[in-house]
């Protein structure tokens, strides 16, 4: 007897082998196309320009009558570009539009890319030509739909089985016109028996919209709109739409993953009834149960705690390769295939997840999974994935023997209600890197979020969405630690504002300037939010960080107590800077904007192999706004 195995990667892991990266100095990997897609260097984007707006036409008809005119200029371009390579563009016109669409189709697939769009621009992938993500400029839209970024959109059928309505997704992850974007989708294909009958979905098990989880095991139940055919498939290409505004993508990297190798044609079953407090206490004497089963499913026992169980089965291998046991478990476990132990932990109460490989033959292969528990605390749970490098994993257990997700942790969510919230803790820069410990994390009811370092007066990372995770703070002892809730643009570290002895002076470390005194912070009354102060070289300075009229960036107003100071300099930035149209500043590699508010001109430097973006103080107001 075969088992159907279904698809849940989420339990083992991922291990992907290296992954394919389309090279972008050529179109080769896909069909031929109009001409609106082409290979760029580099793409800049005027983020004030919608690509869609309505003078255009105007001033398109107006254009040939002026351009005999010696004063006349050329209006800016929402989107420009040099020659080079690295970077698909799409330029579309009424005669130029096509899809850009794989010479290679695909099954099971992780995708990887990342995406740039004008104000105003749409576009959309297409898995298998068939399942459109959304690609579109959604930046400040409070409740997205499935037509917004990250969205599925909905078709127009009107026959009931046909009928798709979109999907939303769970919270709007994208970012200001003209800043990249990156997508990590793990979409696994329709599944249809011999007869061609389709028997399972099409699914997303995971999408990643700049580090946000937007999507989690969902299914889509026929294509949507605009397929390339009105079909559903077991194979077929990647398109990009081309035909409703400009896009550039870069870095598109993708895993295809074949159909499982494995099937488990015997499996028996034997129970037992104690408190085992070891693996070798199970013996016939308290055995309750020996038969056949229909597949791994503890809760079949019908027993809480203080039990053990013995499967034992044959796995059929299909190709000789390098095979990863992932067994899921509470208790103690132990797994042995063909006389080798893969994974051992001989435990009455442990709870984890192990991972043993080993290369088997193409052929049968007889395994013994042994489980025990005497620990009322945890609850019962048994999990059998295997897998490749280049095939899905494969499930051998029941779903609610070992459910995804599986935590006995409920997590601590801080969220601000109808006024912002301050919560001080320890963060890691960049998620991973340098620990600060005297850190504030500030929520706002709008969902504009940051975190200030009190030790350097410095503003290191901004985000939207939900606010903290507190979990690592506050469960059992902690660590002291919280998690932005959503895709933190980090800023830099260390102490912003300083006198320096002359310009190509570094910026001192946090801690290592001795006239350097935080002063803590004070709440304005009428909005709630904290006021910053610090005390630098006989000057009082003041932070205030507040959001813009639309509440969709943050603006950082700085203020001194003193005017006429000398060789004093803010950093704004750290990081590649480019200067755009308006005025703003596009920052490490079009991650975010750098926009003065106040009238003074930055100045970009080279110091110790770091781009700074930098401001002469003198004592007047310094304010600038974060736009991402």
């Amino acid at each position: 007897m075969k088992i159907k195995l279904l698809l849940i990667l989420v339990f083992i892991g991922l291990n992907l082998p290296a992954q394919n990266q389309i090279k972008l100095d050529n179109l080769n990997d896909f069909k031929e196309q109009a001409g609106n897609w082409k290979i760029v260097g580099d793409v800049t984007v005027n983020r004030h320009i919608d690509v869609h707006h309505k003078e255009t036409e105007k001033h398109d008809l107006k254009k040939k009558n002026r351009r005999r005119k010696k004063d006349y200029v050329e209006p800016p371009k929402a989107i420009t570009f040099t020659p080079g390579t690295g970077i698909i563009l799409n330029i579309n016109d009424k005669e130029k539009n096509d899809a850009l669409i794989t010479n290679w189709k695909h099954g099971d697939l992780i995708l990887e890319l990342e995406v740039l769009l004008p104000k105003g621009s749409n576009s959309g992938i297409y898995f298998q030509g068939r399942y459109e993500l959304q690609i579109k400029d959604s930046w400040g839209v409070k409740n997205p739909l499935g037509s917004d970024m990250g969205g599925f959109h909905n078709n127009w059928e009107k026959t009931e089985n046909k009928i798709f309505r979109g999907i939303p997704p769970t919270s709007n992850a994208s970012k200001a016109p003209g800043l990249w974007q990156k997508y990590k989708v793990h979409f696994q294909a329709p599944r249809f028996n011999d007869a061609g009958e389709k028997i399972s979905n099409a699914k997303f098990i995971s999408v990643d919209l700049n580090g946000v989880r937007i999507h989690n095991n969902v299914e889509v139940s026929t294509y949507t709109g605009g397929p390339i055919e009105k079909n559903e498939v077991a194979k077929g290409p990647l398109l990009i739409q081309g035909n409703h505004g400009p896009v550039a993508i870069r870095n598109i990297k993708y895993q295809a993953f074949s159909e499982p190798s494995v099937t488990l044609t015997s499996l028996s079953q034997i129970s037992y009834l104690g408190a085992f407090k070891g693996l070798e206490e199970l013996n016939d004497r308290h055995k309750v149960f020996s038969g056949k089963a229909k597949d791994i499913n503890i809760l079949s026992l019908g027993e809480e705690d203080n039990y053990g169980v013995i499967y034992v089965g044959t796995f059929n291998v299909e190709e000789e390769d390098d095979y990863t046991f992932s067994v899921g478990y509470t208790g103690g476990v132990k797994l042995v295939v063909d006389n080798n132990i893969i994974v051992e932990n001989n435990s009455s109460s442990a709870q984890e997840l192990l991972n043993g490989e080993i290369k088997l033959s193409k052929g049968q292969h007889k395994f013994i999974l042994i489980n025990i528990k005497s620990a009322g605390w945890r609850a019962p749970r048994l999990g059998l994935s295997i897998k490749t490098k280049s095939t899905n994993a494969t499930d051998f257990h029941a779903y609610d023997s070992y459910p995804l997700n599986l935590s006995t942790i409920s997590p601590i969510f801080v969220e601000p209600d109808s006024k912002p919230r301050l919560l001080r803790a320890f963060v890691a820069f960049k998620g991973g890197g340098k620990r600060l410990s005297h850190t504030i994390g500030v929520g706002t009811p709008e969902g504009v979020n940051y975190i200030y370092d009190l030790q350097a007066a410095n503003l290191v990372g901004v985000w939207r969405g939900d606010f903290v995770d507190a979990t690592p703070m506050w469960h059992n002892r902690g660590d002291g630690s919280f998690k932005p809730r959503g895709d933190v643009q980090w800023t830099f570290l260390n102490q912003p504002i300083a006198q320096l002895s002359n310009f190509n002076e570094a910026f001192p470390k946090t801690g290592m300037a001795p006239d350097f005194i935080s002063k803590g912070y004070i709440i304005n009354k009428a909005t709630g939010l904290p006021i910053f102060k610090h005390h630098y070289k006989g000057v009082d300075i003041q932070n205030k960080v507040t959001m813009d009229a639309t509440n969709n960036y943050l603006i950082h107003d700085i203020q001194f107590s003193k005017s006429g100071l000398a060789n004093w300099y803010c950093k704004l930035a750290s990081g590649k800077v480019k200067k755009m149209p308006d005025g703003a500043y596009l920052i490490e590699n079009e991650q975010y904007y750098v926009k003065v508010l106040s009238g003074q001109i930055p100045i970009v430097r080279e110091v110790k192999g770091e781009t700074e973006l930098i401001i002469p103080v003198d004592g007047s107001k310094v304010k600038y706004g974060i736009i991402w």
